[in-house]
C-alpha cells in the first residue's frame, strides 16, 4: 500500500512538472487531475459526454492486435477515475474512434456510443452502434460492415429528430474503383437498424482522383457543423473538402482548402461558423486556421506555431513526433493533440494570431510493442476533448489523463 502510495504522488509530481515547466506559463497553465494506465496495447482517441470519458485503441505491429475495444471511466470524482466498462471488443479488429452523444429521436432516447472498427488482417471491418445511456451497461444495437477497410474515422449528429452516422473510408480514390472508398452517410434514427442515405467521392463526383503513386486523395476524417448542414471531409493531398448535407440523401459539393498542403488529417469548425481549424500529419505538420464564411473561396488566416523552445517528449523515432494530430474548441480557445508535444492550448480571439497559453507533455512512456520508439520511452499524444470542468488527453503508451481547464 505504501508503495502503490510513494508511485501515485511521484508520478503526480512528474507530470504536474510535465505540465507546468515545459515551456508553458503558469498561468492558465494545465494541472494534472487524474492518470489512469489502461495497458493491454496502444490507446486512441477519447471523448467524453455527461462525465464519463471513452478511450478508444489502436492496434500495433503486424499481427499485435489485441483489441481492446473501448474503455468507459467514471469521472464523477476527476481525480479518482472509475473503469466501468468496456465494449466493441470484436476478434481481429481495432477500433480507434468513438464518438458519443446523446440522441432523442423516434426511434431512440438515450446516449448513443459509434465506434469505427478496422479489421487486422480479413476480419469485420465497419461500425458498431452501442447504447450508453448506462455506461457501465454498454448494449451493442447494429453492427455494420463498410468496404474496403471498415471506417477508418467517424462522426455521429442529430438534428430535427433524426440521427447520422458519417464515416471515412481511408483508402485511395483511383478511377479504377471510384465508387469504392470515400465519404458515407447512414441514417440511424433507428439505431437498431442503420440505413446507408446518402456518399460522395471527389473521384466520381468531381473526376478527381489519385494518381498513383504521387498523390493520395482519401477522406481520412468527417465533422459535421452543429446543424449537421456541412461536413468538412478531410481529404489528405487534396485538401478540406466542404459538403453541404442538408439533405442528407444529396450531399453537394460546395468548396475545398487549398491542396497542396500535404496529409489533411482532420478539421474542426468552431464555435464561430466563419472558421475552420486544420492540421496536417507530416513531418512538422502545423494546424491551419481557415475562414469558410464563402466554402467555395476559403481563406487561410494563419499557421498555427509552439516556442520554438518547445520541443517534443522521449525519444519519438517516427517522423510525426513534432506533428499535430487532432484540434478541438471551445469559445475562442483550441486544444490540439501533438503526439510528442502533448496538448497544447491557443488563444485565437485574433484569429490571424493566434496566443500560445500552455502546454502539457505526459511523461515519456516506454514503448512496448515496438511502433513509437521501440525499446524506448517517449510521448504521444492521440487525443484531447474538452469538458466543461476539466480536459481529456490520451498518450498511446500510458492512456488517459484527466486535466485541469486553463481559464
Amino acid at each position: 500500500m505504501a508503495l502503490r502510495l510513494f508511485l501515485a504522488v511521484s508520478l503526480g509530481v512528474i507530470a504536474t512538472a510535465a505540465a507546468t515547466n515545459a515551456g508553458s506559463p503558469r498561468a492558465g497553465a494545465f494541472r494534472v487531475l487524474a492518470h489512469v494506465a489502461a495497458g493491454g496495447g496502444y490507446s486512441a482517441d477519447v471523448v467524453g459526454e455527461r462525465h464519463y470519458a471513452y478511450l478508444s485503441s489502436r492496434k500495433g505491429l503486424g499481427a499485435d492486435c489485441p483489441a481492446q475495444g473501448v474503455r468507459a471511466y467514471d469521472l464523477s470524482q476527476p481525480r479518482r477515475p472509475r473503469h466501468l466498462s468496456t465494449f466493441a471488443r470484436i476478434p481481429g479488429t481495432w477500433t480507434e474512434k468513438t464518438i458519443v452523444r446523446r440522441v432523442k429521436t423516434r426511434g431512440f432516447d438515450g446516449v448513443l456510443a459509434a465506434v469505427s472498427v478496422q479489421a487486422c488482417t480479413d476480419g469485420f471491418g465497419g461500425f458498431v452502434v452501442y447504447d450508453v445511456t448506462r455506461p457501465a451497461r454498454p448494449r451493442e444495437l447494429a453492427r455494420v460492415r463498410t468496404e474496403p477497410r471498415g471506417s477508418h474515422e467517424i462522426w455521429l449528429a442529430t438534428a430535427n429528430g433524426k440521427a447520422w452516422v458519417y464515416t471515412a473510408e481511408a483508402a485511395t480514390e483511383t478511377s479504377l474503383a471510384p465508387n469504392a472508398f470515400g465519404f458515407h452517410i447512414y441514417e440511424v434514427t433507428e439505431p437498431s437498424t442503420p440505413v446507408e442515405v446518402g456518399n460522395w467521392s471527389a473521384c466520381r463526383d468531381l473526376h478527381l482522383c489519385s494518381a498513383l503513386g504521387t498523390t493520395n486523395f482519401l477522406v481520412h476524417s468527417v465533422r459535421t457543423n452543429a446543424a449537421a448542414t456541412r461536413a468538412y471531409l478531410s481529404y489528405w493531398d487534396l485538401g478540406t473538402v466542404i459538403l453541404d448535407i442538408g439533405q442528407p440523401a444529396q450531399p453537394r459539393y460546395l468548396g475545398r482548402t487549398a491542396p497542396g498542403q500535404g496529409h489533411v488529417h482532420s478539421s474542426w469548425p468552431m464555435g464561430d461558423p466563419r472558421l475552420m481549424l486544420e492540421t496536417h500529419e507530416l513531418e512538422h505538420g502545423r494546424p491551419a486556421v481557415w475562414d469558410v464564411r464563402d466554402p467555395a473561396h476559403p481563406v487561410r488566416l494563419g499557421t498555427i506555431r509552439l516556442p520554438a523552445a518547445l520541443r517534443p517528449g522521449g525519444g519519438f523515432t517516427r517522423t510525426l513526433a513534432d506533428s499535430v494530430h487532432d484540434p478541438k474548441s471551445a469559445g475562442r480557445s483550441a486544444y490540439f493533440s501533438w503526439y510528442g508535444q502533448g496538448v497544447a492550448l491557443f488563444d485565437l480571439k485574433r484569429p490571424r494570431r493566434p496566443r500560445f497559453i500552455a502546454r502539457f507533455r505526459p511523461p515519456p512512456e516506454r514503448d512496448r510493442h515496438g511502433l513509437l520508439c521501440p525499446g524506448h520511452s517517449c510521448t504521444a499524444v492521440w487525443g484531447v476533448f474538452v469538458m466543461r470542468d476539466y480536459v481529456l488527453a490520451s498518450d498511446m503508451s500510458s492512456g488517459l489523463w484527466v486535466l485541469s481547464r486553463p481559464r
